[in-house]
C-alpha cells in the first residue's frame, strides 16, 4: 500500500491581468473547475479568486502530472467561459502559472 499527500497552490491570471473575472460568474467558473479536477481522482480543498486571478488548492493525485492537469484546467476553461459569454472582456489565460508545495 501506497500513501502520498501533494498539496499543491495553484495560481494563474488572465491575460494581461485585465480584470475581467466579474463575482457573479465566478462560481459558475468555480464549480466547472471543481469537475475537472475531481476527474482526475485529485482532492480539492479550495478554489478562489478576484478578478485577475485565481487560486486552486488541492491534492495532487501520484498518478497525476502538475503540468497537465493545469493545461487541461486552463485550456478547458478558457472554452467554457468564451462558449458561455461569462466575463465578456475574457481575452484568455496567461502563459504559465504558479505552483507552490
Amino acid at each position: 500500500m501506497s500513501y502520498t499527500q501533494i498539496l499543491y497552490q495553484i495560481v494563474f491570471s488572465t491575460k494581461a491581468r485585465v480584470p475581467c473575472l466579474i463575482k457573479s460568474n465566478r462560481d459558475t467558473l468555480f464549480k466547472y473547475i471543481t469537475g475537472i479536477i475531481q476527474q482526475k481522482n485529485c482532492f480539492l480543498y479550495i478554489i478562489n479568486g478576484v478578478e485577475d486571478h485565481i487560486h486552486i488548492l488541492l491534492d495532487l493525485h501520484p498518478g497525476v502530472c502538475l503540468a497537465d492537469i493545469v493545461k487541461e484546467i486552463k485550456v478547458s476553461s478558457s472554452l467554457f467561459i468564451k462558449e458561455n459569454n461569462l466575463f465578456p472582456q475574457y481575452k484568455g489565460w496567461n502563459t504559465g502559472y504558479g505552483a507552490f508545495t
